[in-house]
């Protein structure tokens, strides 16, 4: 795979993940509700996506000797990458009580995680059990925090 792809893949699997799960979990902390949860994770898909896609933009661009076509390669990669994972989060929202989607992303989310970072380690050479634990921890992280933002927000302002 081109690493114009792989930068773009990477990025976008795991800020889709990442930001999504943060999100859906801070929204339903703070209000419960699948209408809302589901306007964000859409909102979050099509703004993030092309927000993150123009980072990789500018950022590849700044790198000495980099072809014009590795960098909208990369942009396009990441923005397809972190649009489809981030808006394929809807569907356990879809399909199931809150509660279980909320439970069901995460497991999904961590999995994809897990195996993009055993990937990574992979093709590193290095030992996949600390490349997974350290992106599951970062993204356990964040998780438990934006769950602590969102109780927060609904204390402050429910």
């Amino acid at each position: 795979m081109k690493q114009s792809l792989k930068t773009g893949f990477s990025f976008g699997l795991t800020s889709g993940i990442i930001t999504t799960l943060g999100l859906m979990v801070g929204l339903y902390s703070s209000t419960g509700s699948k209408l809302v949860v589901l306007s964000g994770i859409i909102t979050i898909a099509f703004a993030d996506s092309l927000s993150d896609a123009l980072g990789i933009h500018v950022s590849e661009e700044s790198r000495k000797k980099v072809s014009g076509k590795h960098v909208w390669t990369a942009t396009v990669s990441t923005f397809v990458s972190k649009f489809v994972f981030a808006i394929s989060f809807i569907l356990p929202v879809i399909l199931f009580d809150l509660s279980l989607a909320i439970v069901l992303s995460v497991v999904y989310g961590l999995s994809l995680l897990s195996l993009l970072s055993y990937y990574i380690a992979r093709t590193q050479k290095k030992k996949p059990w600390k490349v997974i634990i350290e992106h599951l921890v970062i993204g356990v992280c964040v998780m438990f925090l934006t769950n602590f933002v969102g109780l927060f927000v609904k204390t402050i302002f429910g």
